[in-house]
């Protein structure tokens, strides 16, 4: 996997066979991302390398996240659950999700005429963080598993 977030740019995450070559899903979202990185730095965060992704942090504490998937690539909220979402664009990533919501993009358009909405996320994001809230997960026997 990668070890910095310029190494995630130029050879992809790391996480599967097509890492460093032209096939690799972030080189097809290459401007998709490069716009919701510098939207991130924009709003103060500080940047690592985890998981194979850039981590955008506020104090040492995630906040978001940014990734490639074959048909679009997002903006992920750690704690997206606690987030007002006044415009309705985050989902969460499965029917189970109970923290982490996301933003998803097919054009570097879509970024564009959402930058300001996104950065108000990622403030929105920090204050959470600077509050110190905490998502009130459901217990494992509460939730519907097939």
């Amino acid at each position: 996997m990668i070890t910095s977030v310029d190494a995630y740019f130029t050879s992809g995450c790391g996480r599967c066979p097509k890492f460093d070559t032209p096939e690799c899903k972030v080189h097809k979202w290459h401007h998709e991302l490069a716009k919701l990185r510098e939207i991130a730095l924009d709003c103060g965060l500080t940047e690592e390398a985890k998981w194979g992704h850039p981590v955008y942090c506020f104090q040492k504490t995630n906040v978001a996240m940014i990734a490639a998937f074959n048909d679009n690539c997002v903006l992920s909220f750690f704690k997206g659950a606690l987030l007002q979402d006044e415009k309705g664009i985050l989902e969460f990533p499965g029917e189970n999700s109970q923290s982490a919501k996301f933003a998803r993009f097919t054009d570097v358009g879509a970024i564009q005429q959402l930058e300001d909405v996104l950065k108000s996320y990622l403030f929105e994001a920090i204050e959470v963080e600077k509050a110190g809230l905490k998502v009130n997960f459901k217990k494992i026997t509460e939730l519907e598993i097939p």
